[in-house]
């Protein structure tokens, strides 16, 4: 008896041994399709308690006026979001500080001594992660619909969103005996600790490497992919089934899972989802690589780049769907282009003006002008103008009767200039009286 005990004792051991990789009970299940056909999704009660609590959407702070200046008139360096009034602007500050920064505050982008000053590359990288956020609002409703995203949805309150990858480091061929395993038998979280390829986001959210590996008639024709692209493929599929927190028929028909007759239409928005987060990445997070310091970088170099659970984080919908974006419509559509800064050119307009009416140009007495910059489109009718560097009154023009002009607008847009001559009509030379 006591040997069978043992074995008892083992077998159960064993057993509970096994079963620690397994869900326990309760386990919930949700009809999505026809009965008998296993469109359903399975939930986890336990689970979907702690996801709800974890994306709650925070309230959105009160609207501001948007009557008075604008932030590119009272602020300088306003490349993005400068057609906002100040109000507006300082409100989106402050949200934005809520949402990525909240302990350490405005000076996690902003130098103390300058908040201008684009020094910090926390600030160079934040006014690109607006403009991308404005382009999946506006570009991708395909995917995000009216719901839209802000900051909040991917960074939850951290500097850094907590769901980003990098490129893996090749593998290590200590011996030219050892295979490419192409990353199998390496198990990480991305892909269902299985043994599954494990860098699926480098072919398919950076590179454009075919996803789909079935093929529309039997073999061998037509379908040329092999074994190895289908593993690629279900670990990027067990990657979205994480994100969202759901299992294949979620998007998928039982019936047919790679035909889109009859598809949820799940299918449709995953699809527009993954061009989506490749674009993403390729036209912000890559060209930010030589912003972000060698520390933030992985391990092959490589900026933080998106995927699936950047904004989903377990939740089948950002948040559960909460519409954060319909807050700040100025996450809504793109930012106006700033103002071109002023040149040389239509800095000098008024100032050449300004000289045209002078008595001395309309009674054709004008015959040369000293000033600061060049570029003048056109000179004062009837005069000579000569651009040359003029130390000592760089904003002012001189004339040769003692009439003198200044320009403001130098002053204010402080350019400099090379030398430039414009020649208009000749300046008649007086004529003497004969005696």
């Amino acid at each position: 008896m006591t040997g069978i005990f043992r074995w008892a004792s083992l077998g159960l051991a064993g057993l509970t041994l096994f079963l620690a990789g397994c869900e326990r009970p309760p386990v919930d299940s949700v009809q999505r399709g026809y009965r008998g056909t296993g469109m359903e999704v399975v939930y986890n009660p336990r689970t979907v308690d702690k996801l709800v609590a974890a994306n709650q959407a925070p309230a959105t702070s009160e609207q501001a006026s948007p009557d008075g200046p604008r932030a590119s008139e009272v602020y300088q360096n306003v490349q993005v979001l400068g057609h906002l009034s100040v109000a507006e602007f300082n409100r989106h500050m402050a949200s934005i500080t809520s949402w990525v920064s909240p302990e350490q505050g405005c000076l996690y982008c902003h130098n103390p001594a300058n908040f201008a000053d684009d020094s910090v590359y926390t600030k160079v990288v934040a006014r690109r992660m607006i403009q991308m956020t404005q382009t999946i609002n506006v570009d991708w409703k395909a995917h995000v619909a009216e719901t839209g995203v802000t900051c909040y949805t991917c960074h939850r309150g951290n500097p850094v969103p907590a769901n980003v990858w990098f490129k893996a480091p090749g593998q290590n061929f200590p011996t030219q005996f050892i295979g490419d395993t192409a990353g199998q038998n390496n198990p990480a979280l991305n892909v269902g600790m299985s043994s599954l390829p494990n860098d699926v986001f480098t072919p398919y959210l950076l590179g454009e490497m075919p996803i789909r590996v079935n093929g529309e008639t039997a073999l061998p024709t037509g379908n040329r992919a092999s074994t190895k692209q289908a593993e690629h493929t279900f670990g990027l599929m067990m990657h979205f089934s994480k994100s969202l927190g759901v299992n294949c028929t979620y998007c998928h028909n039982t019936r047919a899972m790679g035909q889109w007759d009859g598809m949820p239409s799940q299918l449709g928005t995953a699809w527009y989802g993954i061009r989506m987060v490749r674009a993403l990445n390729n036209d912000y997070m890559q060209d930010l690589t030589s912003v972000f310091p060698v520390k933030s970088l992985g391990p092959t170099g490589d900026v933080a780049k998106a995927n699936c659970s950047t904004c989903h984080q377990g939740a089948y919908m950002p948040l559960y769907g909460a519409q954060m974006a319909k807050g700040h419509p100025e996450l809504q559509t793109r930012s106006p282009a700033p103002a071109a800064p002023a040149t040389a050119a239509s800095a000098a307009l008024d100032v050449v003006a300004e000289v045209a009416r002078s008595p001395a140009c309309r009674s054709g007495r004008l015959a040369r002008t000293t000033m600061r910059w060049c570029g003048i489109p056109h000179p004062p009718p009837d005069c000579f103008v000569h651009a040359e560097t003029h130390a000592s009154h760089p904003c002012t023009f001189r004339c040769i009767d003692g009439f003198f002009f200044v320009a403001r607008s130098c002053q204010r847009t402080g350019l400099n200039g090379a030398s430039l001559a414009f020649r208009g009509r000749p300046v008649a030379k007086p004529k003497r009286a004969r005696r």
